[in-house]
């Protein structure tokens, strides 16, 4: 199963940003999914920028495996768990 979380409708509400960020990851924790597609959009780049630094978060970094950036497509962000 894969998560996906699309930031369009909350681009400019930064509270509701890391409130979807967190619960997202929360869910892929919870339900032990392998990956959570995370879509910024193409934009200017700061709401990427902002994902981003979210996930740099230590105890949110402790979560997950590893983010890949999709070079096929720069709006989107995908975070890969590991579980055992």
């Amino acid at each position: 199963m894969k998560l996906k979380l699309d930031l369009h409708d909350i681009y400019n509400r930064g509270r509701d940003i890391d409130r979807a960020l967190q619960d997202i990851i929360d869910e892929a924790v919870r339900t032990k999914a392998p990956v959570v597609e995370i879509i910024p959009g193409k934009g200017s780049g700061a709401l990427k920028k902002r994902v981003l630094r979210f996930l740099e978060q230590k105890e949110i970094k402790a979560l997950y495996h590893r983010v890949e950036k999709d070079s096929k497509n720069f709006g989107r962000v995908f975070v890969h768990f590991r579980w055992k």
